[in-house]
């Protein structure tokens, strides 16, 4: 590619701006806008001052216009709009990159052996964290015991998130730490919520699927504010070295969001965070009693809630109409009961704060849409855009009442290529027609929004798209992709991490496509994701992440150029 030359010149501009005000000029071999009325171009303007775009055309024109604007020259280099992961978790990814990474492991050895490694960096008496582990990619799929945990830490407490984050497995140190002074974990009985495993005798086996996680987790000693702060800064360093621009963040607490709106006073967000409450609690009862909330700033603001209905099919938490294929008599879990749910939506509703919903059964599904229905009435026509986060086992009339409703289908790619070579044993063959089914939701006129539910699966949205296109997992299998009829167009999939993501949010007069007007948002990337082959896109090389007009990151080897 030709190299990138910044040329610093001051410049009266010819178009109205203010008196201080710099452009600066970017020149691609093709720049991707995401706008329909304009798709390719060849430049683009921006206001360094405001940060938002004044026009995007052919290099010569937009040469003629701005002949002193301080050009950036990217020779062969493709400009997409800044991508934007609709469903992420930024914090829970800071502590994350601090524990034992467990993804991948592909036994329980390996997991042990893991643990063992990162043990070394731990203080006497510490808690060893882990996560990411996934009995689906073991010999053995039963659940993981304490025995396997005990033998190599008798005394240190173990506690380990399954890679969907609603199952926690521990060690009997962890479990005597949460039944000091408190419930016996023993017995039949269960927490709302939740389900506690156990063996014949009544006995915890180590498993605590969805609201039992939290009986030990609640145990975990509590990060300081510099702690806090510090993993949630490397939280979004990885996010825009991997091209992201902008998460929704799904659960936000109050503490949370006083932690950003710090980072944001300081100048120090890299991207945008539209921040969703974490339920029924206290930060949805600040945005009714002090109204919805938006930095000055332009990169944080929280408008919406992230309410959850069940738990996650591979732990089989999982709302289901019908009992669990690969497991009779078990129908999933609700983690929220029917009534309190409608009390949350309508307290949400009351306050103008958009509703997101986590259901992946088709039971979970159905009680939200149902909900939704309900509490909107006649208004369901309203530009509301509520939004059900995952969508993913959905029984196919239900998939027919999103665009109806007006809801967005919130959906993760990588899910579907992540549970391939176990879902239908979930779930039967013929349930699984309505289980990841990003075509079916577009044909019914449903907006679908994109994301990776990071950390669950990687940050990258390059991993997305691939997933997307293709429906293999990165060694090519299946051949042709897993039910291929539901693959999506690579502009589909781009469209569904971009515009689509920013309609999800209530953002698209700010992001989402590059035009006039609009937050100088952007990508650069070293291929073309509509014309490389679908089984490249997870190669292709952020050079660099811009926001505001700004870089935020810049790969190597765009340094180098």
């Amino acid at each position: 590619m030709r190299r990138l030359a910044c040329v610093a010149l001051l410049l009266p501009c010819l178009h109205v701006l203010s008196a201080s005000a710099e452009v600066k000029l970017l020149v691609a071999e093709t720049i991707r806008t995401g706008d329909p009325a304009q798709p390719v171009v060849g430049a683009m303007a921006w206001e360094s001052d405001t940060g938002r775009v004044l026009d995007v055309g052919s290099a010569d024109a937009l040469l003629q216009l701005y002949p002193q604007a301080p050009r950036i020259d990217l020779g062969e280099a493709t400009v997409v709009p800044g991508l934007i992961d609709a469903h992420a978790h930024l914090v829970y990814l800071g502590n994350t990159l601090s524990q034992a990474d467990l993804s991948g492991a592909k036994s329980r050895a390996e997991v042990v052996e893991r643990l063992k490694a990162f043990e070394k960096t731990l203080a006497p008496g510490e808690w060893l964290l882990g996560r990411g582990w996934d009995q689906n990619r073991w010999d053995n799929t039963d659940f993981p015991t304490v025995a396997d945990l005990d033998a190599a830490f008798p005394q240190r407490p173990v506690y380990l998130d399954r890679v969907d984050g609603h199952a926690g497995w521990v060690n009997s140190a962890a479990l005597r730490i949460a039944e000091e002074g408190g419930k016996s974990l023993a017995g039949d009985w269960q927490p709302a919520g939740g389900r506690i495993v156990r063996d014949a005798a009544g006995k915890p086996t180590g498993v605590l699927v969805d609201g039992a996680a939290a009986l030990v987790s609640a145990h975990i000693p509590a990060l300081d504010e510099a702690a806090r702060e510090k993993r949630l800064h490397a939280a979004l360093q990885e996010a825009v070295r991997n091209g992201l621009t902008g998460v929704h963040d799904m659960g936000v607490s109050r503490e949370d969001l006083a932690l950003m709106k710090r980072l944001a006073d300081q100048g120090r967000l890299p991207l945008r965070i539209d921040a969703y409450a974490d339920g029924n609690q206290a930060a949805l009862d600040d945005l009714c009693r002090s109204g919805l909330y938006q930095h000055a700033g332009g990169r944080l603001q929280m408008r919406g809630v992230k309410l959850f209905m069940d738990g996650a099919l591979g732990s089989r938490g999982a709302a289901l109409l019908a009992d669990y294929s690969d497991d009779p008599h078990n129908h999933g879990l609700l983690m929220t009961s029917p009534a309190d749910f409608e009390l949350a939506v309508r307290k949400a509703d009351g306050c103008k704060v958009q509703v997101a919903t986590h259901a992946i059964g088709d039971r979970g599904n159905r009680i939200v849409l149902d909900t939704y229905e309900k509490v909107l009435g006649a208004r369901k026509g309203d530009d509301h855009r509520w939004r059900v986060e995952h969508a993913q086992v959905v029984a196919l009339e239900d998939i027919a009442r999103f665009a109806p409703l007006g809801v967005v289908a919130s959906m993760q790619p990588t899910h579907a290529t992540s549970d391939m070579g176990w879902a239908e044993q979930r779930v039967g063959p013929e349930r699984i027609k309505g289980a990841y089914a990003w075509q079916r939701y577009l044909h019914s006129g449903a907006r679908l929004a994109l994301g990776s539910d990071f950390p669950v699966e990687q940050v990258d949205p390059r991993l997305g798209l691939y997933a997307a296109v293709t429906r293999q997992d990165r060694d090519g299998q299946p051949p042709g992709g897993w039910q291929p009829e539901q693959r999506l167009s690579a502009a589909e999939a781009l469209r569904g991490f971009t515009r689509d993501a920013a309609w999800a949010g209530h953002d698209e007069a700010e992001v989402g496509t590059l035009k006039r007007g609009l937050r100088a948002d952007f990508v650069v990337l070293d291929r073309d994701p509509l014309t490389v082959a679908a089984g490249e896109l997870d190669e292709l090389k952020v050079l660099s992440t811009w926001v505001d007009g700004e870089p935020v990151y810049m790969s190597g080897q765009a340094q180098a150029d």
